[in-house]
Formats: structure tokens, sequence, C-alpha cells
């Protein structure tokens, strides 16, 4: 009897914090720079968000360790629903490649929401890079070790595990030059001060098409509805070497259950509206619903495969 009444309790309980949430405005984390790819996909869910939920949702944009400041903050943060972090691929990656500096575990301090959507990254070369074709860029660095530059948003992120990664499977040895962000690595091949880097589709997009930069090959297992013409890492000589982008919504530990089902169902209703397929489809990505067990996986997964990348690197980031 005393082990029914709890469960009764428990269920009123969680009927009552549903019944009530929200009640004041939310927060929503990004550890990133406003104007960024990932920023701009994230005020679009908040307003979507907002309008579903009936209360504000105020995009807090906490930079700085490749999103790992923004990230400490909201595991740290009460765990009532009212303080939410929008994690993309540095979520996992700065974690594992800096396990004992990145300041937060992505497995235990975190309740998964849902995941979003989950894309590709591109490899790009400059116009004057002696290559151009990702084969060719292998052939270049195995025959200049170290002279190939290759630049990403920070150490840790997910533009610099891609390389490691690259590295390993294909033994080549490139020169890694961090930037704050990938905006300024950018602006840098532009210019022709580094030779290659991966970005998401949308932010390298208009500057392929200009002709400014090359587009070598996208890092997932299926081309790009956006670059159609620009093969896969597998058909362009690097198999192994795929590498996904992700976009979701994680809560402190210990957040409700209601709460995180409450959300969950809310993000549901977004992603089945032909409006947010369309608005997502045009960042090249592919929209991902499911409950929150599957992002929990995908971050798992996530997390492990970059800690055996970091493994097999040799990299020490500390």
């Amino acid at each position: 009897m005393r082990a029914l009444s709890v469960l009764v309790f428990t269920a009123l309980l969680s009927g009552a914090v549903l019944a009530d949430y929200p009640v004041r405005p939310i927060k929503l984390v990004v550890p990133f720079a406003a104007g960024a790819g990932t920023d701009a996909v994230a005020r679009y869910m908040a307003q979507k968000l907002e309008e579903t939920l009936r209360q504000p949702v105020v995009v807090d944009n906490r930079v700085g360790a490749s999103g790992a400041i923004g990230t400490q903050a909201v595991a740290q943060a009460p765990a009532d629903g009212y303080t939410l972090l929008f994690v993309a691929s540095p979520f996992t990656t700065v974690a594992a490649a800096t396990p004992t500096t990145a300041g937060y575990d992505p497995i235990r301090q975190f309740e998964p929401v849902a995941l979003i959507a989950t894309g590709p990254l591109v490899w790009v070369s400059n116009a004057q890079a002696p290559f151009s074709s990702l084969r060719e860029m292998i052939g270049y660095a195995r025959a200049h070790p170290g002279a190939l530059s290759y630049g990403s948003a920070g150490a840790g992120g997910v533009n610099h595990l891609a390389l490691e990664l690259f590295k390993v499977r294909t033994g080549t040895d490139m020169l890694h030059v961090p930037y704050k962000g990938i905006a300024p690595a950018t602006t840098d091949l532009l210019g022709g001060s580094i030779m290659t880097l991966t970005g998401t589709v949308p932010a390298v997009l208009p500057y392929v098409k200009s002709g400014k930069l090359r587009a070598l090959a996208v890092t997932g297992d299926k081309r790009s509805v956006l670059m159609p013409d620009v093969p896969t890492v597998k058909e362009a000589g690097a198999s192994g070497t795929e590498v996904y982008n992700y976009w979701g919504i994680v809560a402190p530990s210990g957040t409700p259950a209601a709460i995180v089902h409450r959300l969950n169902a809310d993000v549901q209703k977004i992603l089945a509206k032909k409006e947010v397929q369309e608005r997502l489809a045009g960042d090249g990505v592919d929209i991902t619903p499911g409950g929150p067990d599957r992002l929990a996986a995908f971050i798992a997964n996530d997390f492990n495969g970059w800690r055996g990348v970091v493994r097999d690197a040799r990299l020490k980031l500390e």
C-alpha cells in the first residue's frame, strides 16, 4: 500500500507540475555568438516554442571556450524547466577532447529534451589551393606533411575533431589553425591565409556558388540536396571520415520528467509543421523527430565516438 501511495502521490505531483508549466519566461541558452548558424536556428525554434507555450522564450548567448561557458552555466542552473540549453556538436566534442577542463559532463549533467536535426559538414578550399578535389588534397597532404593548413572554430570543436578523424583515417599530417569561431576562419580561408576547413552547408554555399571557395566533399553518407554535384567523403576517397553536426535541446539534470516530455511534445508539433520543415531543409539538414531517448542515445554515441577519435589521434588539449 505504501508503494502504491508513493506512486499515486508522484503521479499527482507530476500532473500539478505539468498543469502549471510554464508560468514565466523560459531562457534558452545558446553557447555561441549571435548571428552564427546555430544561433539562427535556435532563435527560430525559440519563436516557435513561444507560440506553442504562450510564454516568452528568451535567447541568451553565453559564448566562450567553444561553447563550454554557456554549457557550464546551464549545468549549474535550477532544474525547473526555465533554463534550457540549445546544443550542437561541440556539446559532445569539447567534452570528449577536454574532459577535465570542459567543466561539464554531457551525459550526467543534462536531461535530453529533443533532437531537432542532423546534417553534414562540407570540406572547402580557397580558389588558390593547389588541389581541386578531396582526393587531390589527400595526395597533397601526404606529399607535403604539415604544410596544408586547416582552420577550425576552436580547439576541441567539431571542426577540429573532424580534422583529427580525417588525419587518422587518411594517414595525413595537416596543420591545425584554431580560431575564435568559424567566421574568422572562413575570412582567412577566403583571403588565402589557410587552405581548407569544414563548414556547414548554408555557411559555405554562397562562397561556393560565387566561385570564391571550392566544395570538395560533404561529410555525410549521402549527397546534400543543396550541393548535389559535390561527392561524399566516401565517394571522394576518404571512407570512414563521416561527420555529422546536430541541433537539440537539453535541460539541467533533475528537471521533472513531466516538463521534459511536455517540451518534447511541443518540439514534435513544431517539427511536423510544413513551414518549419521547409526552413530547416534550406539549411541542408535532416529533421530528426523523436522522444528524449532518441537524443540521449545520439549524445551517448557521439560522445563515445569522439572519445575514440581523441584516443586514436593521441590528442592532449588540457
